[in-house]
């Protein structure tokens, strides 16, 4: 009899266990901020060899600041710096912060990113409080620089994830509206056609990444942003 029950046992065990590991949900994977340190390193090589001026406009963030190349002519009278690194995530601004920002003692700085957080799987709450503890970490060293958000932008290529978007959008401004020195950017709206869907004819063939007209819109829209003229 105890050799029947224990076999009984064992194979309930053996019909639980798949389940029981089912639902065992494995722990998050630590946040790779190596794969990033040869772009960085490339920035400090740059700043060791032509010291960026400081006081300026530092834009950060992901692919769309990176890929901002007419930044400098679409901001004549500022002096603004691009630190953007494609395919970054705002916990990587927030890692980075003391190497390609902090020391440039910015006047203001723009941050775009977010979209990469939400198609890597990060919940809009995990975004959100990236970007609070991106703007906690400039201002412990800044605090009288302004902090503005570029809000994220619906794009053709990840299209489905736009209420994700959305949603990281309405509470970061509800965030930035109680905070001083601070502005949301808000480019959403004018990427969308009559129909409320992406403007095809703004984004480059990948239909993730904007064109010249994209940018030219985001221009319109940044320019009254930022602070008076520093040139």
């Amino acid at each position: 009899m105890p050799a029947l029950l224990l076999r009984l046992a064992a194979l309930a065990f053996l019909a639980l266990a798949p389940a029981v590991r089912a639902d065992d949900k494995a722990p998050a994977k630590p946040h790779d901020y190596a794969k990033w340190e040869k772009e960085i390193a490339a920035f400090e090589q740059a700043d060791a060899q032509h010291p960026p001026a400081k006081g300026g406009i530092v834009f950060v963030g992901s692919s769309s600041i990176r890929l901002w190349k007419t930044l400098a002519q679409d901001f004549p009278r500022h002096r603004v710096l691009n630190r953007g690194f494609g395919g970054s995530e705002i916990t990587d601004s927030v890692h980075f912060a003391d190497r390609i920002i902090l020391p440039y003692e910015p006047r203001m700085v723009v941050l775009y990113a977010g979209g990469n957080d939400l198609n890597a799987g990060q919940p809009p709450e995990k975004v959100i409080a990236d970007f609070q503890a991106f703007t906690t970490k400039v201002r412990a060293r800044l605090p009288a620089a302004e902090i503005a958000y570029i809000s994220s932008a619906g794009n053709p290529a990840r299209w489905a994830q736009v209420e994700k978007v959305r949603a990281v959008n309405a509470a970061i401004e509800t965030f930035i509206k109680g905070q001083p020195r601070m502005k949301f950017i808000n480019v959403f709206p004018r990427m969308l056609g009559d129909d409320g869907l992406p403007r095809p004819e703004i984004f480059s063939p990948d239909r993730l990444h904007m064109n010249a007209e994209g940018y030219k819109i985001w221009t319109e829209i940044v320019r009254p942003c930022l602070p008076a003229s520093d040139r």
